[in-house]
């Protein structure tokens, strides 16, 4: 029985870890889901334990397989150290995380933005909440993360501000005198869903969540049924099935930044910015630019 931890299933392991599952991993690597999880019972047969177990529809590392996490990373490290050694390049990842409501609109873009700008380097991107997000990048597992909101911190960056826009059904109609408006809103915590409570509390209007989920499909499928109005994000594209409504207090602009993990080299930092700050100017300018929409932060 081969009790060898070979380099390529050591890296598809970590790769789990760093993009939420096997599937992410798989896309950021360019292998089929199936290598992946041949990579992963290599390893538990090298080990002799299993090192990932089912959890609902999803999975999650076992204690032995956290063990082996940070061990991996060591080896790693290791390896491409001594590949530079001499004088080989080990291939270069820059790690982007973002809130999943951004992945089918503005990531594409800024992939493209990103190879043309390093094209030295992988760019992969991970797809969470913001709080995650956070996490994550304190731990160093993300290079970079795009979230709404100020850039209250030494590592973080403002990249522009995203104008937000009230949204209903066709048929809706706001709620009599005194009713309580009816929202739908992203799970808190979500800069948007405060912003919105805090605008309609300005003007002395009460308002209600009446629905709240978890993804950008759920709220616009929500706002959609008519089951109240939503606060979005859309860069002045109006989400299919949903009309803008003027008859709301205008929300201020939240901020768009980004989010660099300590030691991150600045070229990299900036590069991203920079990449961010021209796809924005070019919606600015009336371009037809992809939806950004960062609702989940």
């Amino acid at each position: 029985m081969s009790r060898i931890l070979d380099i390529a299933p050591l890296r598809s392991f970590v790769a789990v870890a760093d993009c939420g599952g096997f599937q992410r991993a798989a896309a950021a690597l360019y292998l089929s889901q199936g290598a992946i999880s041949q990579h992963v019972r290599r390893l538990e047969t090298a080990i002799g334990r299993p090192l990932v177990e089912r959890q609902g529809r999803g999975s999650r590392f076992t204690g032995d397989g956290e063990i082996l996490l940070r061990q991996a990373r060591r080896i790693l490290a290791v390896h491409d150290e001594t590949l530079c050694e001499f004088g080989v390049e080990p291939e270069q990842t820059l790690v982007i995380g973002s809130t999943e409501h951004a992945a089918a609109q503005l990531l594409p873009e800024l992939a493209g933005a990103l190879t043309d700008t390093f094209p030295d380097w992988r760019v992969r991107f991970r797809i969470d909440r913001g709080a995650q997000l956070r996490s994550v990048l304190a731990d160093g597992r993300i290079d970079v993360a795009l979230l709404l909101g100020p850039a209250d911190h030494p590592d973080a960056q403002v990249v522009g501000e995203l104008e937000l826009t009230w949204y209903s059904a066709p048929a809706w109609q706001p709620p009599r005198r005194r009713e309580p408006i009816p929202l739908v809103a992203f799970d808190a915590p979500c800069a948007l869903r405060t912003r919105a409570l805090d605008t309609l509390a300005a003007h002395r209007l009460t308002a209600e969540v009446a629905c709240e989920a978890a993804h950008l499909a759920g709220v616009q499928a929500a706002v959609q049924a008519g089951l109240g109005v939503g606060l979005m994000a859309t860069l002045g594209q109006t989400p299919q099935g949903l009309v803008a409504r003027d008859d709301l207090p205008a929300a201020q602009p939240l901020a768009l930044s980004v989010w660099s993990r300590r030691g991150l080299r600045s070229e990299l930092a900036a590069g991203t910015a920079d990449a961010l700050r021209r796809l924005l100017a070019r919606t600015d300018a009336g371009s037809a630019a992809p939806v950004l929409a960062l609702q989940g932060a």
